[in-house]
């Protein structure tokens, strides 16, 4: 391995463990050159809308936006019969109009855990940026900053401003972030929650840190209006679980860390080997797939106890199935249709086995391992399933730029888990949109396609409820009546502001940026310990 590869995991390995640690500066993504509109007045004909609030799917309808905001949504007929043109929004000088008959048209998507790639993986902003926004992801929360503070709000105004192609972007700092000295005491907590909310910050988001100084830093966010997630990561979750940090105010979690710990029933740290060493990865990863199997059982008064009281405290759960999906088929994870075509060769080098890089644990990985995790998987999906149709909030977020997964293919397998789980896909649409939109405080304007709210839409040539494989920028397979296997789906239409993306496009930029880095490198995907 080159020096210069060491040098950038080595860097993203320090910016994940230490949350106060800087990281180099990425450049800024380009001006927008994408995009039609926002129009005086935009009327979309003719499609079948899945509005996110969790209503059915209805049909045919014609939507008017004027600027950026809808102001007209009109039933023009019924399924299987020509529209009624009587009843359609009348037409003006100067309208532009989308024809999309026979189409679906949802509510733009939240990834609730979606970071902006950076120097250690070689992905510029655009390239992740074109990656969501053709799978029609117009919203992300950003947890981290791992760009820097002022990267990652700049380029929030500058989204805001549809002065670049990207997603809405909700900044979630990493709690101690470009601290001076650290934070010490409480007083250094409250200080620093006090800084991030002045220079514009959206929430935290925290790896863990001393009892005392979670519930201050807790109280001052919950005291200024900004949100908060945790990764309660290891090294530091026996100070405080899940159970622990929602009694103090935090209002939501990612991943799964720190819920099994506060079901635990006979033991109070998970049974660790005693040659464990968190520094390993696969130490790491390979004892995390064993933790839900020392937790209490499905239906057991703990876990229904500690359910119920997350529940009382609408805490939410960001459970990013899709990161750790390598864990249980690494294989497939590899063999991902998508990479040849849109995986930069930085970010595949950046996925390569090593000891030295984050989430690349495969120094011994194989069978025993992988059905481990599918077992944690099993019970992971039924704790977060019971815990929806309690009336839970869970939203959607992929992590992705690690582990073998790619920037808005991520989010779209996200959504084949949760069904996996049990979710309807109207369940999984109402968590991409409105349950996202309702943690983050903006269900008044996005979240659902509704009179009066902003115009972030999406727009797919097939039913992504019968198969959400349409929604991948591959689409899916399918044998037409000739015999052939043809390609359908994927999204063709991302609306951001009234804003028309060709999201077939924004994937084609994707794939002249990959080909030009091969090019110039030399670069052909090749699978570990193999020259092919």
């Amino acid at each position: 391995m080159n020096e210069n590869r060491m040098r950038k995991l080595a860097i993203v390995l320090c910016i994940f463990l230490s949350a106060g640690s800087a990281s180099a500066q990425m450049s800024d993504s380009n001006p927008r050159a994408e995009g039609e509109g926002p129009f005086e007045r935009l009327i979309i004909r003719g499609a079948t809308m899945i509005d996110g609030t969790g209503s059915p799917a209805v049909g045919p309808v014609d939507i008017v936006i004027e600027g950026n905001i809808i102001t007209q949504i009109q039933y023009v007929g019924f399924p299987g019969v020509p529209i009624d043109e009587n009843r359609r929004p009348p037409s003006r000088d100067g309208d532009q109009v989308l024809e999309t008959d026979g189409m679906y048209i949802l509510p733009g998507f939240f990834d609730m855990h979606a970071h902006i790639g950076g120097i250690a993986q070689g992905t510029s902003p655009d390239y992740v940026f074109k990656l969501w926004m053709a799978h029609g992801i117009t919203s992300v929360r950003e947890p981290g900053s791992g760009n820097g503070i002022e990267w990652t709000l700049r380029h929030k105004e500058k989204s805001a401003a549809n002065e670049i192609t990207a997603p809405r972007i909700f900044a979630y700092i990493t709690f101690g972030r470009d601290s001076d000295g650290g934070i010490h005491s409480t007083a250094d907590a409250r200080e620093w929650v006090r800084m991030i909310h002045r220079k514009g910050a959206d929430g935290i988001k925290y790896f863990g840190t001393r009892p005392e100084i979670w519930e201050a830093s807790l109280d001052e966010a919950n005291r200024l209006g900004l949100g908060s997630m945790a990764h309660h990561a290891q090294p530091r979750v026996y100070y405080a679980n899940v159970s622990h940090t929602s009694e103090m105010g935090l209002r939501g979690m990612t991943h799964w860390y720190g819920l099994p710990e506060a079901l635990f029933e006979d033991r109070v740290i998970q049974d660790y080997p005693l040659d464990y060493n968190y520094m390993d990865e696969q130490h790491r990863f390979e004892e995390a797939g064993k933790l839900w199997t020392q937790a209490a059982k499905p239906g057991s008064e703990k876990w229904n106890s500690v359910m119920t009281r997350l529940l009382e405290l609408d805490f939410e759960i960001n459970p990013t199935f899709t990161i750790y999906e390598a864990s249980r088929d690494l294989m497939r994870e590899r063999r991902a249709e998508w990479h040849e075509r849109y995986t930069l060769p930085s970010l595949w080098d950046f996925f390569e086995p090593n000891r030295r890089a984050h989430g690349s644990y495969w120094f011994n990985w194989g069978t025993e391992q992988e059905i481990a995790w599918k077992e944690n998987y099993r019970i992971w999906m039924q704790f977060v399933n019971e815990y929806k149709n309690r009336g839970g909030k869970i939203t959607l977020g992929s992590d992705a730029g690690f582990i073998y997964k790619l920037y808005g293919f991520a989010y779209i397998r996200e959504m084949e888990l949760l069904r996996e789980a049990g979710f309807h896909p109207l369940e999984i649409f109402q968590s991409a949109s409105l349950r996202a939109a309702e943690v983050l405080g903006v269900d008044d304007q996005l979240g659902t396609i509704e009179v009066g709210k902003l115009a972030d839409l999406v727009i797919v040539d097939e039913n992504p409820q019968a198969n959400l494989q349409v929604l991948y920028g591959t689409g899916a397979i399918r044998v037409n009546e000739q015999n052939e296997a043809v390609r359908v789906g994927g999204v063709k239409y991302t609306i951001k502001d009234g804003i028309i993306y060709d999201a077939r496009q924004l994937l084609l930029d994707v794939e002249e940026m990959v080909q030009k880095a091969k090019d110039e490198s030399g670069f052909k995907i090749t699978q570990p310990g193999l020259d092919y």
